[in-house]
């Protein structure tokens, strides 16, 4: 009996076992918790090895108990029948063979009531036994119904603490995003090829300004050769007048 109560002990502690603290310190919640069901079940298994030997030794308390009353039965038949088998040898006039069945008769009667003794000792144990078996079994019960509620909540938080990885991957995922946001970096990107146009813009203005004063200064190379021109023009106009005078 302290074997099956020690077994039991052991899944009353298992059974009050706080699983949300034990899994805060667990490097593998999800490893610590599957270890769980697994001692669970085989202390189980040992309660549930216990409780059928248990069941067995009441039956076969019961089968004694049956045994010690069928014979205690029998040896009552047969102190009546010596009896009155002695009773017939005394009516015959024969009291020796009257005594004599009727010694057998007590014979039989003391092992009746031997056999009914033995009986009524047994009912005592077989009814401890009894509150034993019942008692097992509820706690029995009571541990698959704990072990149930165990896997069920295993698999929850091991569903929950996969739901907030993926969600912590999820969250990870956006801050790199937001990082590396792809429109600041086409923003950038932009802004370069601004500052490229306006360098270009600004080289061609004044690669455009530069080819005008070029062009001015051909102008007036062109402007005061014509003036040139025309002062030789009108000295030579002059000269045949002079040279008449």
């Amino acid at each position: 009996m302290s074997k099956k109560l020690s077994i039991f002990g052991r899944i009353a502690q298992l059974g009050k076992a706080n699983v949300n603290s034990a899994i805060d310190s667990a490097e593998d919640p999800q490893k610590m918790l599957d270890q769980m069901v697994r001692d669970f079940t085989n202390n189980i298994a040992e309660a549930e090895q216990s409780v059928a030997q248990s069941i067995g030794n009441l039956r076969m308390l019961e089968a004694d108990h049956k045994a010690d009353l069928q014979d205690a039965a029998d040896w009552g038949r047969k102190a009546l029948a010596a009896s009155a088998k002695g009773d017939q040898f005394r009516a015959a006039g024969d009291a020796a063979n009257a005594a004599k069945f009727d010694n057998l008769a007590k014979v039989a009667l003391q092992h009746q009531i031997r056999e009914e003794g033995e009986a009524r000792a047994l009912e005592a144990t077989i009814a401890s036994q009894n509150q034993i078996v019942e008692k097992l079994k509820t706690g029995l019960d009571s541990m698959k119904r704990k072990r149930a509620e165990l896997v069920a909540q295993r698999d929850q938080l091991v569903a929950r603490a996969r739901n907030a990885s993926a969600q912590n991957q999820m969250l990870d995922s956006v801050k790199s995003i937001d990082l590396t946001d792809p429109a600041s970096e086409v923003g950038r990107f932009e802004e370069k090829i601004r500052r490229e146009e306006a360098r270009a813009l600004g080289a061609a203005e004044l690669a455009a300004s530069s080819l005008d004063s070029q062009f001015e200064a051909l102008e007036d190379l062109g402007e005061m050769s014509e003036v040139e021109a025309r002062l030789a023009a009108l000295k030579a106009a002059q000269e045949p007048k002079q040279l008449d005078g």
